[in-house]
């Protein structure tokens, strides 16, 4: 329907970490990059363009672009530190385009958007292909209703469909039917999916993810004295061969939340090197005289790093141990209401229909880039058979390779929008000249 196999369908996931994008049919997405944006106010914009101009980087022509001129969107393609995140200028903020998960800033997701089908992602005219994006479980009518004129409005997009995270990691495993548990960046939901669809009255979400983990990790070791420097602060020279000096540099105008951003790349990657999840719940006394496990961060200091390898990740099944941790104080008000991800499974289970449960129980998903954490599974799926009832068969199905289960909603999506049968559930270009924004809800369920 679509101009057949010549023209493959674009798959965009835009997460609260990452958007990965990329091209339906394939096993990987082409880009991955930051959620993230860092702006610049226009009123600052003056004084750091020359600087801009300098960096080489090409980007101060994105800065006039904004019709309204309030924000200048620096935007680059990011893996690890994308570069123009990576690239410090005076006055950036660094701002995501989501609250808790949904859309609440319509102008970074279009500079996102932009930025995937730009030369330094996909290299491609939207107007060419039909696009699949990936929504939140919980996502609203208007945020599907913006969605679809900003793709039909501004990109002129010729087709378009919008299908549930849930749904997708669902048809990434190949089933129709499974119990998804998604642990992204910005928080984790458990949402049943059964024949393809979200069971919405059953879906559990809390406000721990990857990025939540990150924080109790930076402070727990900034409460042992250990500061991270962010890459921008501090210069290496090499005073003899093998042997390197930190000089300190100063940035009076660096904005705390890009200092703050930067800070988490690093602490991030600490947590992703040596985090993996407890066999048994933690307890401070069995691991207080654990092995230490050495990490050298980027400015050459080597810290040693004991049990919050383990009461980190911990977080996710107890989360009240996060208010054990310096500086996570305020967590303390909403954590009574913070369940731990067996509770969550457990409860989202028993709000569906009893002759699906058992099926639920032995068709567990994990997903998302928290969900990659080692032992993860194998702990999950312990605390699930104490807790769960006599007669289920409790089965945690995970991909055994760490991409793809980070990766698990956009590959369903490219393998979804590349079926056959699919093709005719496209919402064209003509249903919504003819029916307009709303008419998204009856062809996207």
């Amino acid at each position: 329907m679509y101009g057949g196999d010549e023209v493959s369908a674009i798959v965009i996931d835009l997460g609260s970490h990452t958007c990965k994008a990329g091209y339906a049919g394939e096993d990987a997405p082409k880009a991955v990059f930051p959620s993230v944006v860092g702006a610049i106010d226009q009123m600052d914009v003056d004084e750091s363009d020359d600087a801009e101009k300098n960096s080489g980087s090409g980007e101060s022509k994105n800065n006039n672009r904004n019709a309204d001129g309030d924000k200048a969107k620096g935007k680059r393609k990011l893996y690890v530190g994308s570069q123009s995140l990576g690239y410090r200028r005076d006055f950036m903020e660094v701002l995501s385009p989501l609250k808790d998960g949904i859309v609440a800033d319509w102008d970074i997701v279009d500079s996102i958007w932009e930025h995937a089908f730009s030369r330094e992602c996909l290299l491609i005219d939207p107007k060419e292909h039909p696009m699949l994006l990936a929504e939140p479980s919980s996502n609203a009518q208007q945020q599907r209703e913006r969605a679809a004129e900003l793709m039909f409005e501004k990109y002129k997009a010729p087709a378009l469909f919008l299908a549930k995270n849930a749904v997708l990691t669902s048809f990434a495993s190949g089933r129709a039917t499974s119990l998804v548990v998604d642990s992204g960046g910005g928080s984790t939901t458990v949402a049943p999916v059964h024949d393809g669809y979200v069971l919405q009255k059953a879906v559990a979400t809390s406000p721990i993810g990857g990025e939540f983990l990150t924080d109790c990790l930076m402070k727990s070791l900034e409460s042992k004295g250990i500061v991270m420097k962010p890459r921008y602060s501090f210069r290496r020279k090499e005073i003899r061969p093998g042997e390197f000096q930190t000089v300190d540099l100063d940035f009076p105008n660096t904005t705390e939340s890009y200092k703050l951003y930067s800070q988490r790349v690093i602490a991030s990657d600490v947590k992703e090197c040596v985090c993996r999840a407890p066999d048994t719940p933690y307890d401070e006394s069995a691991y207080s005289n654990i092995p230490m496990t050495p990490y050298e961060l980027p400015d050459g200091q080597t810290i040693e790093i004991g049990s919050d390898r383990f009461k980190i990740p911990d977080v996710l099944f107890n989360p009240s141990l996060a208010q054990t941790i310096p500086g996570m104080e305020s967590f303390a008000e909403i954590a009574p209401s913070v369940r731990g991800l067996p509770q969550m499974v457990i409860e989202s289970i028993n709000k569906c229909d009893v002759d699906i449960r058992r099926e639920l129980f032995s068709s567990i998903l994990l997903a998302g880039g928290t969900a990659s954490m080692q032992q993860l599974k194998e702990r999950l799926e312990k605390d699930l058979l104490e807790e769960s009832p006599q007669a289920a068969r409790v089965k945690v199905l995970a991909s055994g390779n760490a991409t793809e289960r980070r990766f698990s909603v956009w590959i369903g999506g490219s393998i979804l929008a590349s079926l056959g049968s699919f093709q005719q559930m496209w919402f064209s270009r003509s249903e919504y000249e003819e029916h307009g924004a709303s008419y998204i809800q009856r062809k996207c369920p």
